[in-house]
């Protein structure tokens, strides 16, 4: 039974603290959208990337030593941080590093798993930036979390190794890993992704989820790995081979995203979305849009950085009194809209839409235009399109099905700039428009 230890205040843990962001993954739930860049370098609320979530926790938290682990598609993802987050001061020990995949166990090995892209860079690890504690976060979700509090929070359990949790509809769980905690909140249970995933106590239709959010003391994250890499059946994953092993070694505890949660709704409920789907990109996009949002981009109290781009303001041409204007949208600088209809939508930086266009329920993302007399409904228009006049998307499913890609629920549609340009009988082959 762990005991219960004297802690030092948070701002000194944050400073024995190393952040590890895992943004190498392939994001393939995302279609086309991720062809061409990271999951986490994908644009999301107006002018931002969703790893600045994750990043502006960090700073947000005083958690100034973050180092950013990469593998597929990131030229978009290193630009961004090179761009919009060198600002910490080396010469104070801050810094936001880039650890791209290196093959260091041989020239054909690239990273095997979350728990693999932490073991081949565990030399510089121990040896480079030598920390006391290891905070190891996924570089694709979109919430606010005070994570010195979850820190704080593991060391005082006496434990080895803290998960991230919330509590999930038992019905959506199997996606999840799913644990069972005591009183104390040491994990009795973890089971990876269950098909029949166990409810909480006393709530039958609720489980209690890993957020992908863990914090290990670092010896015991060095020995752990170590051990597991010599295992011949290993996942190389922390959800599927650490944290059982953690588990069985009794030094597992569970860190309640509520404790730590610094964003909630009007309702006060937390906010925590996994954007790894056409549906879940695009309703988490959607969210931001009302009167009372979902999460509240605006709260400088808790403030989520970026590398906006310097635009023009936006214009808005109206001579058509019979066309309803914008409404309860989020628009990005230097759009130019002309007597179009724009409603429940997020359009970002440099979007033209032409007369006598709808766009209702739309996420448009940088340097898109739509021409003259338009439908847009439930799309998700990525980067550089150029819709033609007279197109209409989101109204026929099946017509879209052959045109397009259809989320698996049917409910909202993916249009790219290579699908457009294959309707228009051009050459995709050689499309090197990178993100």
């Amino acid at each position: 039974m762990s005991s219960k230890v004297a802690v030092p205040n948070k701002y000194e843990l944050v400073k024995e603290t190393l952040v590890l962001i895992l943004a190498g993954g392939r994001g393939s739930r995302l279609h086309e959208l991720t062809d061409k860049r990271a999951k986490p370098a994908l644009y999301f609320g107006g002018n931002r990337r969703i790893i600045d979530f994750a990043l502006s926790n960090c700073i947000n938290s005083g958690l100034n030593r973050i180092g950013v682990v990469t593998q597929y598609a990131a030229h978009s993802l290193l630009r961004h941080l090179q761009t919009g987050w060198s600002f910490l001061p080396q010469e104070r020990g801050e810094f936001v590093d880039m650890l791209p995949a290196r093959q260091q166990i041989d020239n054909s090995t690239w990273y095997r798993g979350t728990a693999d892209a932490v073991y081949q860079n565990m030399e510089i690890l121990k040896h480079h930036y030598q920390p006391k504690y290891v905070l190891i976060l996924a570089g694709d979700h979109i919430y606010k979390q005070d994570y010195s509090q979850m820190i704080l929070d593991h060391v005082t359990s006496g434990g080895k190794c803290t998960v991230g949790c919330i509590e999930v509809p038992r019905s959506e769980a199997s996606e999840f890993g799913v644990m069972a905690v005591d009183e104390n909140l040491k994990v009795k249970d973890f089971i990876e992704k269950p098909k029949d995933p166990p409810a909480m106590i006393g709530k039958p239709d609720t489980s209690l989820a890993s957020m992908g959010i863990y914090v290990f003391d670092a010896d015991y994250l060095y020995d752990v790995l170590k051990r597991e890499v010599k295992s011949p059946y290993t996942s190389h994953d922390f959800g599927k081979d650490i944290l059982p092993k953690s588990l069985e070694e009794g030094v597992l505890y569970a860190h309640p995203f509520s404790r730590s949660c610094m964003g909630r709704n009007t309702e006060g409920e937390i906010y925590w979305r996994d954007v790894g789907t056409l549906d879940s990109f695009w309703q988490s996009n959607i969210d931001l849009v009302s009167e009372k949002p979902q999460l509240d981009i605006y709260d400088q109290r808790w403030p989520i950085r970026g590398n906006p781009v310097q635009t023009y303001p936006s214009k808005f041409f109206y001579n058509n009194p019979h066309i309803k204007p914008v409404d309860n949208s989020l628009i990005s600088g230097g759009c130019m809209i002309t007597d179009a209809s724009i409603s429940y939508s997020v359009l970002f930086d440099r979007v033209k839409i032409k007369e006598n266009s709808s766009v209702d329920h739309c996420v448009i993302l940088p340097q898109v235009t739509i021409g003259k007399n338009c439908v847009l409904r439930n799309c998700i228009i990525d980067r550089h399109v150029v819709i033609p006049d007279d197109t209409q998307i989101g109204l026929d499913i099946e017509e879209d099905r052959k045109r397009f890609r259809v989320s698996s629920t049917g409910k909202v549609v993916l249009v790219t700039d290579s699908m457009i340009k294959k309707l228009n009988g051009e050459d995709v082959s050689s499309d090197e428009n990178l993100d």
